[in-house]
């Protein structure tokens, strides 16, 4: 990985310094680890009191992961449709409130597993209750409600009639894998076909329209009590799509697949140091000669779409716009991929041209970040990811003083993590560091053992960073029993950790907000 140099850095620190340019903080908390005894966090009266809380510890940011509904594995980052929301998350109270589910509906639940999410029992009680109060809307809607519901339907009509669809074949042919195990006429979207699934289903699909305008009413409300309350809300996009998404079956151009809707490549990660055969992580990649024919009118949707959602974008794998790691079909490791070039500088022009040119996104420029990644980055004006985990990597047992992620280095065009969703939790990581390196980071915090994860806190929040964020998880001081993912692993626990509650020790919240007084981080 490449440095930039410390002093021109330094020289950087000063010049923003003077300039008294605003910083800010935030926590990182998916909404599915709201608390909650309905067995997963929701819309509801839980994402209002977290937003209440970040207000009363002067946090005006809250970052979230990937909305879209979750297939096999449940990873945000692997969703059925960029454009749609997760049904999941929709909450069953609000829906009882307005008289489309009985109280006793929410009010008799399992006994859900407490700390970690059972998607499979989640699913097993909401989605019939979500069919229910479905069925109760579309019979008993007022005439407000209806107008609602068939404006959103004409307005969203070009995504949300192809999800619909997507949804009930899913559930007919009890698999997603819409190019191996669907009939080829649906494979290869044949009119006649359609045409004919859509008159056949079209109870089942309207109630997947209806469940999506759930989804976007509840999240409009909690977004607007967010904004009310001078919190603003960071959110995610995956560069990649899902082989079984409906991305990939309605966008088959756009992709590198073969006339038969079969990848002809895959994307993935090359061989580093934690692992010789890379990472394959199989999403199709994009075919970008057919996007530029259409002046990326896809990309320019979907970054339109997702600031509705959210007030900032994190791009994830954003070097992928630069060059990504290509490998053919059929290898079962990474090792014999490419790197490809992808148009970048073309693609930021377009959406500039469509959307302004102040678009607040943020790069995640981790791992093999090139001399191309960077100059993309930064004639776009984007800020990059620095992580403070990352900065205690020794070289023969030394610290290396120009490490890009030490908070001393950092510019104030970028974002300071303690960790992300992919991290151990900072507590968990230092505690499964080597006697050597635990030394190293005593010593550049000056703290010992019992309060190494504050003064990492601190040091974030003291940090030149526009943005210092840190997971929920460190503001409770979890080990690893809090950690959201393992990467490139498709564990039980991935995806599932959840706040048990929002009743959190007062202490916490004074010393978070105490360090951002102090430090300045209370935005605009």
């Amino acid at each position: 990985m490449r440095y930039p140099n410390r002093q021109k850095q330094r020289k950087c620190i000063i010049v923003t310094t003077m300039q008294h340019l605003q910083r800010q903080c935030g926590l990182l908390l998916h909404p599915t680890s709201l608390p909650s005894n309905l067995g997963i966090g929701s819309l509801g009266d839980e994402a209002m009191a977290f937003i209440d809380l970040l207000k009363q510890a002067k946090v005006t940011l809250w970052q979230i992961l990937p909305l879209g509904p979750t297939g096999y594995g449940d990873s945000p980052y692997a969703a059925r449709s960029t454009f749609a929301g997760n049904e999941l998350l929709i909450d069953l109270k609000t829906l009882a409130y307005e008289g489309f589910l009985e109280i006793g509906d929410v009010l008799v639940h399992p006994s859900f597993p407490r700390n970690r999410i059972d998607y499979s029992m989640v699913r097993s009680f909401k989605e019939p209750l979500l069919k229910k109060a479905s069925d109760a809307f579309l019979a008993l809607a007022d005439s407000k409600h209806k107008e609602a519901y068939a404006s959103f339907c004409k307005e969203n009509a070009w995504w949300l009639d192809d999800y619909a669809l997507y949804q009930v074949l899913c559930s007919e042919y009890n698999d997603s894998r819409w190019n191996s195990m669907w009939p080829k006429d649906l494979t290869l979207r044949k009119p006649a076909a359609l045409k004919k699934a859509t008159d056949t289903h079209k109870m089942e699909i309207e109630r997947v329209k209806v469940q999506q305008y759930f989804f976007f009413t509840q999240y409009k409300a909690v977004k607007d009590y967010a904004n009310a309350n001078g919190v603003s809300i960071i959110g995610d996009i995956p560069i990649f799509v899902a082989p079984d998404s409906v991305d990939a079956w309605t966008n088959t151009r756009l992709l590198k697949m073969d006339k038969d809707g079969m990848q002809t490549a895959s994307s993935g990660v090359p061989p580093d140091a934690f692992s010789s055969d890379g990472q394959l992580w199989g999403n199709p990649v994009y075919n970008w000669k057919e996007h530029e024919k259409e002046n990326f009118a896809w990309w320019i949707k979907r970054i339109e779409q997702t600031l509705k959602l959210c007030d900032i974008i994190r791009i994830d794998h954003f070097r992928g716009f630069a060059a990504y790691w290509e490998v053919p079909q059929g290898e079962t490791t990474a090792v014999k991929g490419t790197w490809v070039p992808a148009p970048g500088e073309k693609l930021m022009a377009a959406l500039k041209q469509a959307l302004g040119d102040q678009i607040p996104l943020i790069a995640e420029d981790l791992g093999v970040i090139t001399e191309d990644v960077e100059q993309l980055r930064d004639s776009n004006n984007l800020p990059g990811m620095k992580i403070l985990q990352f900065a205690f990597n020794l070289e023969n047992g030394k610290l290396d003083t120009t490490n890009a992620y030490l908070p001393h280095n950092c510019q104030y065009n970028s974002v300071i993590y303690t960790g992300t969703h992919d991290n151990n939790t900072t507590q968990g990581w230092y505690n499964e560091l080597d006697g050597v390196t635990k030394d190293k980071v005593r010593r550049y915090l000056e703290a010992p053992d019992d309060q190494v994860l504050w003064q990492m806190i601190r040091v974030l929040m003291m940090s030149a960073s526009q943005y210092a964020i840190l997971p929920m998880q460190d503001l409770l001081g979890l080990g690893s029993e809090g950690r959201m993912n393992v990467p490139s692993t498709c564990g039980q626990n991935n995806w599932s950790w959840q706040l048990h509650s929002l009743d959190i020790d007062m202490w916490r919240i004074d010393r978070l907000r105490g360090l951002i007084e102090i430090y300045g981080r209370i935005g605009a």
